[in-house]
């Protein structure tokens, strides 16, 4: 289906005015609390870890460029999305589909948001930030979303870069530098992606395969989906204890991140025993998936509150390791 005809597909009479609500789920807000979260945490433990003071302003400044370019990358999202959100029930009601915003209108938004974010994220912090902040957008709003969606069942592998950014970003802010450890917070959010997103695509796939998009269990089924649910969860429960052995993070993350990596595998076991995603699946194989996505959204925002907690608040007690 031809991007141009989306705005063809909505009946005139169904066309409403646009609020301010609708410009604001654009911009994809629950994905922008979790962007601005782990660049925060970059920004706390820079700080913490070189010894270097970001003045306050500046930092709510950068962190503000954050924001408005997970914004802009989900405006621009939406806008080449649109005729398949159009033809799936769940994305059926957003602000382009429902006729609501023109397509026109939320590229445009997204292109000025984005220029404005990297100017303001250089302004406040370096040229590096900046530059990492438009790689970030332009991998999500081009690279993932034009060229990798619909093309490839590896979409969410390749293109959960996108969403890895922010922590590394928030470190540039910093120190103009982007040393291990924020590769290290970039890889966990990495690895992260494939068994968050494919729990919840395990749960809606049929919507998938009627917009003819080739996520994994549309392409290659539930099975193999389950399967790389847990080589994932066994690659990211260790990985999740490496700020422990660089020294980034101490005690306190350390047990946490033993106890919710240890949770996190026992869901991922449990999904990849079920038959969630399958044709006559039962109810409670589809709760192990649902139980998955949701505890992985908690893992991920405890883990990085750790590392906030831990470098922003005085609570690092360093881990000896023999």
């Amino acid at each position: 289906m031809a991007h141009t005809e989306t705005a063809e597909m909505i009946d005139p009479v169904a066309r409403r005015h646009a609020t301010a609500a609708d410009y604001v789920q654009l911009m994809k807000p629950r994905i922008m609390m979790l962007v601005v979260f782990t660049a925060v945490a970059g920004l706390v433990a820079a700080q913490s870890v070189t010894g270097v003071s970001m003045n306050p302003v500046m930092a709510a400044i950068a962190t503000l460029a954050v924001a408005l370019g997970s914004g802009a990358a989900g405006a621009i999202n939406m806008w080449y999305d649109a005729d398949i959100d159009a033809i799936m029930t769940r994305t059926s009601t957003r602000p382009i589909p429902s006729g609501a915003v023109p397509r026109d209108e939320a590229l445009a938004m997204g292109l000025i948001m984005s220029g404005v974010s990297v100017l303001m994220m250089w302004l406040a912090s370096n040229a590096l930030a900046a530059l990492l902040l438009a790689g970030s957008i332009a991998y999500y709003g081009w690279f993932y979303t034009m060229l990798l969606k619909r093309r490839t069942p590896q979409n969410i592998v390749i293109g959960g870069g996108a969403g890895a950014f922010p922590p590394v970003i928030g470190w540039a802010a910093v120190s103009g530098s982007t040393p291990l450890d924020a590769w290290i917070l970039f890889a966990i959010i990495f690895m992260w992606t494939p068994p968050h997103f494919w729990a919840l695509s395990l749960l809606a796939h049929k919507e998938y395969a009627k917009a003819n998009v080739p996520m994994l269990p549309v392409a290659h089924g539930a099975k193999a989906t389950r399967n790389q649910i847990l080589a994932y969860s066994i690659v990211l429960a260790p990985l999740g204890l490496a700020p422990v052995i660089t020294g980034l993070a101490g005690m306190l993350y350390g047990i946490t991140a033993l106890v919710l990596g240890a949770v996190f595998l026992v869901l991922a076991f449990n999904v990849w025993r079920s038959q969630a995603g399958d044709a006559g699946a039962p109810g409670s194989d589809l709760k192990k998936a649902k139980g998955l996505f949701a505890f992985s959204i908690l893992y991920l925002f405890i883990l990085f509150a750790m590392i906030i907690i831990e470098r922003g608040f005085g609570a690092y007690m360093p881990v000896t390791i023999a």
